[in-house]
């Protein structure tokens, strides 16, 4: 009986994997495993993370957990205030106030530790590894996760630059006209005064890295300062588990970047993870998330044609060592995702769902 409960799961699991086999709008990378048990460390990262792989990888063949690697990979994105998606110099709420956001998760233990709505503290990926390490819990947010924080040494500081205090001034003044905000009378349009468009800086950007150690662990983060001008307290999916993040160590790890809301009313993570175990490869199962993500999308979020108007990227990569990325939509040119599989690092244009003119 165990034998052909074993078959037909088998057997289930091909036909899975053969299902979602449809051709994919970009090559899939080859395989990185070497010989016998041991695999050829393997980093991937959102397209704002080519530093974040080459620090991890640099980390893993050191012998560093993968989890180490890809945090202090972060790290210097959250450290950096020209990056306005995470940490010190992210894009602030409506109010003025950088919130911040951040899981991760070890493969091996299947541990995971988040933060949410987390203020004055520029690392956020660090303080969810804590509570991963150091709590009995996932998930802390506010005032409570600020004050775990303080309590492990984390000095607190005004995460609002003036470059990103001057973007949120540019969309007080302009964003409504039935306000009483007014924009200055003159403005340079040189130099560093010259004023910020908004609506370009307008993001709910993100970084996003996965790891793969040479003993075949693997682990990820995910950390943001989260959708621009958010009301206050709003938390998306990155410290969400099985959403803007998931690890399993037998099958592999998948994690996002983009609009929050969409991913977590449907578990992508997860969802891509499972899909993986399922038989399918990591670029078509984030691919076949998005379908199902895409279907699901209210209409005030469609455009003329029917297809989701926000972006929304997945990155995922497999045990064996496959990884790919996917996008909901783009222009003439796909976006771009990190890899560093332990001989450059380089970037790699991600999949895409929808081809349209921006």
């Amino acid at each position: 009986m165990a034998s052909r409960r074993a078959f037909l799961r088998a057997s289930v699991g091909m036909a899975c994997g053969a299902a979602l086999s449809r051709p994919a709008s970009a090559q899939v990378p080859a395989l990185v495993r070497t010989e016998g048990d041991r695999f050829r460390p393997l980093a991937i990262a959102s397209g704002n993370g080519l530093r974040a792989v080459s620090r991890a990888m640099e980390l893993m063949q050191q012998g560093a957990d993968p989890l180490d690697a890809a945090v202090a990979g972060v790290t210097l994105v959250e450290d950096d205030p020209t990056d306005h998606s995470v940490g010190l110099g992210g894009l602030p709420n409506e109010d003025g106030v950088v919130e911040l956001d951040a899981s991760v998760m070890h493969g091996p233990t299947h541990k995971a530790g988040a933060v949410a709505a987390l203020r004055n503290i520029r690392n956020p990926s660090q303080v969810a590894r804590l509570v991963m390490r150091r709590t009995d819990h996932v998930l802390l947010v506010g005032e409570g996760a600020v004050r775990f924080a303080r309590a492990h040494g984390f000095a607190e500081e005004n995460l609002l630059t003036d470059e990103a205090r001057r973007i949120w001034l540019d969309w007080k003044e302009r964003h409504s006209d039935d306000d009483d905000w007014l924009p200055p009378a003159t403005q340079p349009t040189t130099g560093p005064a010259a004023r910020v468009d908004w609506r370009a800086a307008f993001t709910h950007g993100t970084i996003n890295c996965l790891a793969l150690s040479a003993n075949g662990h693997i682990a990820g983060v995910t950390t943001t300062s989260g959708l621009a001008y958010k009301i206050p307290g709003r938390v998306g999916d990155s410290p969400i588990i099985g959403a803007g993040l998931y690890v399993d160590n037998d099958v592999g790890a998948a994690g996002s970047t983009g609009r929050g809301e969409a991913n977590l009313q449907n578990c992508s993570s997860f969802s891509i993870v499972e899909l993986m175990r399922r038989g399918a490869g990591p670029q078509e199962a984030c691919l076949e998330q998005l379908r199902r993500v895409a279907k699901t999308t209210e209409p005030r979020l469609r455009d003329a044609n029917g297809r989701p108007k926000y972006d929304l990227t997945f990155y995922a990569l497999s045990k064996d060592g496959q990884f790919g990325a996917a996008a909901m939509r783009s222009g003439r040119r796909a976006p771009m995702f990190a890899v560093h599989d332990g001989r450059d690092a380089r970037r790699v244009e991600c999949a895409v769902l929808y081809r349209v003119d921006r």
